[in-house]
């Protein structure tokens, strides 16, 4: 499908303001555990803005386009495994680390648990609904899929607003600087090459400008070198491509 063939969408995000701006070089390095935190914010922001989307998007995509659903629930999967992964390293390894270190943190990720579990029950439903609109390709499967797609949005929304309320302090007064190196080193997502580019531009496009200079910053100089030259790029025509108007940046 061409881009011009793709209704815009009026959720198309703008960067945020630069209320966390870029420090003075001269500064000390922050903290691992700022560093940690940020990256939960940005995840989740990512997150919750790329599901509503795909829920206003696919609620007036063409039920029985071959090519729309593909491009669509194809972003569904990828965000779907991105978020899975995400909620398996905070309760394989963030978690686990915070509690070494603040006991009194179990009932938050007790509660984390649950409200966890049930978004990755819902991230399911969003795949069931996908492959019976890719197979069926008729407007009540399409619009199935738009409402799975915005259930799971309102319940990231809540869950992540709580995380960030009761974990993310906690978090940063209490992790140490080597167990959020040996998680940011052992937990990577597996991607290929081109989806990992992709979601790069998902995280950097609204992000302030700190955050992208930490998300930069972590990247291999290979992965910072195909940003550059050809990442950003594709990103943009790819994005073109889903919602019908370019990244916000």
């Amino acid at each position: 499908m061409t881009a011009t063939a793709v209704r815009p969408t009026g959720l198309v995000p703008a960067p945020r303001a630069a209320g966390d701006d870029l420090p003075d070089p001269a500064a000390p390095r922050e903290p691992a555990a700022c560093r940690a935190v940020a990256y939960q914010r940005v995840l989740h922001t990512l997150v919750r803005r790329e599901l509503r989307l795909l829920g206003d998007l696919a609620g007036w995509a063409p039920a029985d386009e071959e090519a729309r659903t593909a491009a669509l629930t194809r972003h569904a999967d990828l965000l779907g495994r991105v978020l899975l992964h995400h909620h398996c390293v905070e309760r394989d390894a963030v978690w686990p680390a915070l509690l070494r270190a603040a006991p009194a943190a179990a009932p938050a990720v007790d509660a984390w648990t649950t409200r966890c579990a049930r978004i990755d029950h819902m991230l399911r439903d969003v795949a069931t609904a996908a492959r019976q609109w890719q197979v069926v390709r008729t407007a009540p499967a399409r619009d199935a899929f738009a409402a799975a797609c915005r259930a799971v949005a309102d319940a990231v929304d809540e869950q992540t607003a709580e995380e960030e309320t009761t974990l993310l302090p906690l978090l940063a007064e209490h992790l140490a600087a080597a167990d959020w190196t040996a998680i940011a080193a052992s937990s990577q997502c597996r991607l290929s090459g081109p989806e990992q580019l992709f979601v790069l531009g998902l995280a950097l496009e609204d992000s302030c400008a700190g955050d992208r200079a930490r998300l930069l910053e972590g990247l291999p100089w290979s992965a910072r070198a195909a940003w550059r030259v050809y990442g950003a790029r594709r990103y943009r025509s790819a994005v073109v491509r889903l919602r019908g108007a370019p990244p916000a940046a």
